[in-house]
């Protein structure tokens, strides 16, 4: 069983780490990840340690990382993770490693501020070409007018547009243009009409293709604008309002030959910005690419650096502060491991005094460790999901590597589901070193990692379907039935005999719908089926009750054990933790009660099935109704299973009658007695001892004595506490509760595992549902149709099978296997209040970018 029976013996260690060696023995010690430590600075906030500068570069340095990998994501660039894990970058190549970084940040952002600087200006450029190519059939301007004034000018062959007609009206005409986004459009000119009142024309037109805003980057549609306006006043006015609506405002020429020349001069520019824009971006391309070797390499040895910091800031120094004190929890089996870790952390550093360590001698409770490997690390987190073990007490994983598979099955019997799921599994298993399956989505990578449990889950399935014989609801005849149909019509007998013997004739065949087997008469049951339920009951009308009789005491079998097997595996933990006394004043009680009355019942169930046969099943006895006369006391006596059975049985209810009290004040006067120095019995004791820290009474009691043994040698664990500490009250409070839940939870988990049947009985009802439903039909419909409509038909229950009876049914009775152990099963030994082993390792870290950019 090794270390997965117990937790690993832990033990508290003191290194005493060099000023000069610290930074290379902790990065050796994360390597190997063997220790966890104490923080010794639990009073000193996180801004007065030792080595928060330090925490503070590295956490410099992680942004500079983020900013370079979002800029290499930007840039579409791949990043390549490496398969192998960089130790942490020695003490001398840290700053010529910051200094690096910073230096490509500077560079990187600089290029990408010129770059970001010349597309803004190429954006706007070619906004600029748009709105004159527009803008140049808003506005007639044939010829130049200076400013002239004239009274009374014809206006009748005039457009209003013309600018030669304004200037001949005597007013000052002036142009806005520019661009606006689509849906400001109504809401700008209704602007423009309320607070220049009416004193502007506005024309507009929509850009065939959506361009890109220069200053958001995203891409749009566009309106062209052209305001024409009198007046100064009018005019400023309106360029208000443009910038209220964030227009694109650029300047409109006001001749025909300073629009040619200012497109030719735009184009001109637009190829020297897509020139200038080309270089620039492969510059910046090199740059990445070139940072993107390194990258992975940087990101993990930093968050190494910075995890080795965190620890250094747990540790003290001594008085000369030349050397750092540190206190770890350590495996005593990986103490060697330790030693060479400190060696080898010295000699790379080159310091002439290596450092050492030592262990020391604790009260406190140490973590939990269980190694686990990939096939027993599900398993051990369904444990841990109820609560962590407490240190050196039993590991309930071990068990539940069957038991929960197995529960499972019984709940989830079939042969074809199960085969499904133990494919699905296999799958999983065979290829789990790929890497998108460990990329996966959160689902998908929940099922990964419970691969080994559903793989078990799908193999125990297809036991317990053979047991039940189910395939896919239907019974599959693989050794041949056990009942013969021909040895009930039988023509050789007389009509008497027939009639009396219950054979069938011509007229019974013909004129009843339901026929009867009777395994009574000769040759009708030649013996079982060799494995599992015979293929004929799935004929039989009164399968259903015949599988739930069958199925209800098993469940009721397979509870009565299991929890009977975690009040055996209570007593390895008192053994371990030397309270002997709790194996005869709790455990034995426990087992007596348990046994006297359900075990009583597995007897009665398995003697019932063993005893009576076909010919005598019909005065056999209901074993309900004797399991109630056995604490009813009836006054008139039933003919019961076996003589003398009334007098085992109150045999039975006395031994269970005695074993309450004991279980509830056993213990309780056990220890008042030890507290008092056994002076009630004429014994008298000089001293006092008893029970370890993590004992539920958590009393020390006095003696010079071994309590079970009688000699000199006092256990540890019983000098943790004062005598006045003991609480008499309090002790037989907590038995009490703990006796009353115990009494009760007997009686409430026995029919707690009746789910057992119910989950069965669901499921293979499911299941025939399905089959009736679907396939039945499509089977029933002639030859020909039925071949189109039976492959779409088998599509559709394939689908259903799949959603409603593997993944519902099967995640129903997945949660209700977990119910089962951590109810049922583990209260009866398992506490479960411990603290999870939690070492210093670099493999802890986290290697992905998404985490790094986050």
């Amino acid at each position: 069983m090794g270390s997965l029976f117990r937790s690993e013996t832990m033990c508290l260690a003191q290194l005493f780490l060099q000023s000069g060696t610290a930074y290379e023995c902790l990065s050796a010690l994360g390597e190997k990840g063997l220790v966890q430590f104490r923080d010794l600075n639990q009073n000193v906030s996180s801004f007065q340690r030792k080595f928060v500068g330090e925490v503070k570069r590295c956490e410099e340095l992680e942004r500079i990382l983020a900013y370079l990998v979002q800029e290499i994501n930007r840039a579409d660039i791949p990043l390549p993770e490496g398969e192998t894990s960089p130790p942490a970058p020695p003490l001398k190549q840290v700053l010529e490693m910051q200094e690096q970084l910073q230096k490509l940040e500077v560079e990187l952002r600089e290029v990408t501020k010129n770059k970001e600087k010349l597309r803004k200006n190429l954006l706007e450029l070619i906004e600029y070409t748009h709105m004159l190519r527009v803008t140049k059939t808003f506005v007639k301007r044939n010829v130049e007018f200076e400013p002239t004034y004239e009274e009374f000018p014809p206006l009748e062959n005039d457009s209003l547009l013309d600018y030669s007609c304004m200037q001949r009206l005597g007013a000052k005409l002036g142009f806005v243009s520019g661009l606006i986004n689509q849906g400001k459009v109504e809401a700008f000119e209704k602007m423009l009409w309320r607070v220049c009142k009416g004193y502007t024309i506005v024309t507009y037109a929509e850009l065939d293709e959506p361009l890109e805003d220069p200053e958001t980057g995203e891409v749009i549609k566009w309106y062209v604008f052209l305001i024409s306006f009198w007046g100064e006043q009018i005019g400023h006015k309106v360029k208000k309002i443009c910038d209220c609506y964030h227009c694109h405002v650029y300047p409109y020429p006001n001749t025909a030959e300073e629009r040619k020349e200012i497109q030719e001069g735009l184009n001109t520019r637009i190829q020297d910005l897509y020139t200038v824009l080309h270089k620039t971006e492969d510059y910046l391309r090199q740059v990445l690419c070139k940072a993107a070797e390194s990258v992975y390499s940087h990101v993990i040895q930093v968050k190494k650096m910075k995890a080795i910091y965190h620890m250094l800031n747990m540790c003290s120094f001594d008085v000369t502060n030349k050397c750092l004190i540190a206190e770890v929890w350590c495996p005593e089996a990986d103490l060697h491991e330790l030693r060479r870790a400190l060696e080898e952390g010295s000699r790379e550093s080159g310091a002439t005094i290596p450092s050492f360590m030592n262990t020391i001698p604790t009260k406190e409770t140490p973590p939990t460790l269980i190694r686990t490997n990939k096939f027993t690390e599900g398993f051990q987190n369904i444990v841990d999901a109820y609560g962590v073990g407490s240190y050196r007490e039993v590991n309930p994983a071990l068990f539940t590597i069957i038991t929960f598979p197995f529960l499972f099955a019984v709940m989830f019997g079939d042969f074809g589901h199960g085969f499904v799921m133990f494919l699905f599994a296999l799958l999983l298993v065979l290829n789990e070193n790929h890497p998108r399956l460990n990329q996966s989505q959160e689902i998908m990578r929940m099922f990964f990692n419970g691969r080994y449990i559903l793989l078990l889950m799908g193999l125990f399935s297809v036991y317990t379907g053979l047991i039940y014989n189910d395939c896919f609801s239907k019974s599959v005849n693989l050794f041949g039935s056990g009942w013969s149909v021909s040895a009930m019509y039988s023509s050789s007998h007389t009509p008497a005999e027939q009639k009396k013997m219950g054979l069938w004739n011509d007229s019974v065949v013909r004129h009843n719908r339901v026929l009867q087997l009777d395994p009574s008469i000769p040759g009708v049951f030649q013996g079982p089926y060799p494995l599992g339920i015979d293929p004929i009951w799935n004929l039989a009308t009164n399968r259903l009750t015949f599988l739930n009789s069958f199925k209800m005491k098993m469940s009721v079998i397979l509870g009565i054990i299991h929890m009977t097997f975690g009040v055996i595996l209570g007593i390895f933990n008192h053994l371990h933790f030397r309270k002997k006394f709790n194996i005869y004043l709790v455990s034995v009680p426990e087992l007596l009660f348990m046994l006297c009355i359900f075990g009583y019942l597995i007897f009665m169930i398995v003697y019932k099935w063993l005893v009576y046969s076909a010919e005598t099943s019909r005065v056999a006895p209901s074993i309900l109704i004797e399991f109630i006369n056995m604490f009813l006391f009836p006054a008139s006596e039933t003919n019961g299973l076996y003589s003398g059975q009334g007098h085992v049985q109150r045999l039975l209810l006395a031994v269970t009658a005695l074993s309450v009290p004991v279980l509830f004040l056993g213990k309780p006067l056990f220890l008042l007695w030890l507290h008092n120095g056994r002076s009630c019995f004429g014994v008298s004791r000089s001293g006092y001892t008893l029970v370890r820290k993590d004992s539920e009474e958590e009393v020390s009691l006095l003696g010079s004595q071994d309590i079970e043994e009688g000699n000199n040698q006092i256990e540890d664990g019983y000098r943790e506490m004062m005598c006045e500490e003991f609480n008499f009250g309090e002790i037989l409070m907590t038995q009490v509760i703990h006796s009353i839940e115990y009494c009760l939870g007997c009686i409430s988990n026995t029919a707690s595992y009746l789910r057992l049947w119910a989950l069965s009985l669901a499921h293979a009802q499911l299941s025939d549902v399905l089959w009736t439903m679907l396939v039945r039909v499509g089977l029933r419909v002639d030859t020909t149709y039925g071949v189109l409509l039976l492959l779409p038909v088998i599509a559709l229950f394939a689908v259903l099978t799949i959603f409603i009876l593997l993944i519902m049914e099967g995640l129903s009775a997945f949660l209700h296997a977990i119910r089962l152990h951590w109810v049922e099963f583990q209260n009866k030994f398992y506490v479960g209040a411990g603290t999870k082993f939690v070492p210093f390792s670099f493999r802890l870290l986290s290697s992905k970018f998404s985490d790094d950019v986050a």
